[in-house]
């Protein structure tokens, strides 16, 4: 059975991405710090009664132990990650936010998918496979209140690309998918401040961003269907990471 690993797939844009997997005919298997007795968790399980769920803290925790408890990987989403501890200047940005976010959003999720990828090459497969990276648009459009999480999807857009070029030989698919403003728990801070730019135009679509528009773009990567577009940034924004005057 093709089987689909997605950090942070337990809420938001991994839970989307993850109900979308599912339907495609996927196993899927959510992997987050937090324990499967949170509610988050307990209502994706629901949701997703056939989906399994893995305890792994990417700051700390093991890859090849996470990996062990999944087995082979079809599909890796590398999804997880953390805004800015608190919105500010960047003059005034300390190191131990800055570590934190590099921490989860970089160093954590290039240590597993290095060992994804591994395994990968380690044990060829009749399926095809993939490697989703789930950046932001704030990969190139930057925020001077967020320097932090800017520069972690800036280099997390870099990752991608670096597995791409080392992965396509093999067959690998990688991709960079950069969501815009999606509505989930992450954004309800800012939720009143982004509906009232979205109304003066900044996303032409003219909406927020759903976890299922993350979703409905993951499938077709993940199931070869774009297998040639090797390496493709796919902007999932609505259009607002467009150039305009």
């Amino acid at each position: 059975m093709k089987t689909a690993l997605i950090t942070g797939g337990q809420q938001g844009i991994g839970l989307g991405i993850a109900q979308a997997l599912s339907a495609a005919g996927f196993g899927v298997v959510m992997a987050a710090e937090v324990e499967e007795s949170a509610p988050a968790v307990q209502a994706a399980l629901h949701a997703l009664p056939k989906a399994r769920y893995l305890r792994h803290d990417l700051l700390g925790g093991d890859p090849a132990a996470l990996l062990d408890a999944v087995g082979d990987v079809t599909c890796f989403v590398s999804n997880a990650g953390v805004p800015a501890r608190q919105r500010g200047d960047m003059l005034a940005l300390t190191a131990e936010s800055f570590d934190h976010v590099m921490g989860i959003n970089l160093r954590g999720a290039f240590f597993l998918a290095q060992e994804v990828a591994r395994r990968m090459l380690a044990s060829p497969s009749a399926h095809y496979r993939s490697m989703l990276f789930i950046t932001s648009v704030s990969a190139q459009m930057i925020s001077v209140e967020r320097a932090e999480y800017c520069l972690s999807k800036s280099a997390a857009a870099t990752m991608a690309q670096l597995f791409a070029v080392r992965m396509a030989p093999h067959g690998v698919g990688v991709f960079d998918l950069r969501p815009g403003i999606i509505d989930t728990a992450m954004t309800a801070a800012v939720h009143d401040k982004y509906s009232a730019r979205i109304a003066e135009g900044l996303v032409p679509a003219q909406r927020w961003g759903l976890p299922s528009d993350i979703g409905s773009v993951a499938v077709p990567l993940a199931l070869g269907q774009m297998a040639f577009a090797n390496g493709a940034v796919l902007p999932v924004d609505g259009g607002l990471s467009i150039s305009r005057l």
